[in-house]
């Protein structure tokens, strides 16, 4: 009997209305039909749904996806290829996105004003495409007034200077943990400290609980995960428990 319109509906995530939509332009009209005359959907409508949902994904407009979907020449196979391309493309185009916006989140975060060639020196991205994420999430803080007040009297010189004391840190804390030092150690929390002190000296006060919300969110968000893990497999976890284990002998 196949599957009723609300039944896939339900199974592929679109609307009824979408589904007689694509009835009503030609796009995908089911192969049967009820006794009662409603739509009854088979196998070989869902194949051809599923492609019709991928190809809308990838932003392919519904005529097109129609002539696509419709070529005597292309089989089945052939559209699958086509599509895990078009996605695996995408896929590495999102992820070169979420290192940009941590780019620009670093950048907003310290007030860099260097020209884009600076930046592109620094960071290794030009920041200023994803500037609205960035105030939109930290725009109405206390911490990012400070900050920005602080880094606006920065030269290149400074910049540099904390580049040079982050990497120093970084390499410092990647040593500790080849020691097999666990976070909640002398070493380790001494190392949280410096990056508290860090925050403190360049940016804005940075209070042990504040600190403590920084160490979750660098596990939390995939970006800043994806960062401090890019330096060291691990690292980002092993930092925030070392965070929270100098937070509480400061409690």
């Amino acid at each position: 009997m196949g599957h009723s319109v609300g039944q896939v509906a339900r199974l592929a995530g679109i609307t009824v209305r979408t589904l007689h939509h694509y009835d009503e332009i030609g796009l995908l009209s089911p192969s049967g039909r009820s006794h009662a005359g409603h739509r009854r959907y088979g196998d070989d409508d869902l194949d051809r749904l599923q492609q019709i949902l991928f190809y809308r994904e990838l932003g392919f407009p519904l005529d097109e996806v129609a002539v696509l979907l419709d070529d005597p020449d292309t089989d089945p196979r052939e559209h699958l290829r086509r599509q895990h391309h078009l996605l695996t493309a995408r896929i590495a185009e999102l992820q070169k996105m979420a290192e940009a916006v941590e780019h620009a989140m670093e950048a907003k975060k310290m007030g860099i004003n260097l020209t884009p060639e600076e930046k592109f020196e620094v960071f290794g991205d030009d920041p200023e495409e994803y500037n609205d994420e960035v105030e939109q999430r930290w725009g109405d803080t206390d911490a990012y007034r400070e900050s920005q007040r602080r880094t606006a009297r920065y030269t290149k010189a400074d910049w540099q200077r904390i580049q040079d004391e982050a990497k120093d840190w970084s390499d410092r804390y990647g040593a500790l943990m080849d020691d097999g030092e666990v976070p909640e150690g002398e070493r380790a929390m001494a190392m949280a400290e410096a990056h508290r002190q860090h925050i403190c000296r360049w940016f804005y006060e940075c209070p042990y609980e504040l600190h403590r919300c920084l160490g979750d969110m660098y596990v939390a968000d995939e970006r800043f995960k994806a960062f401090y893990d890019g330096m060291r497999p691990g690292l980002a976890e092993h930092v925030r428990g070392a965070i929270h284990a100098n937070a509480d002998r400061h409690a």
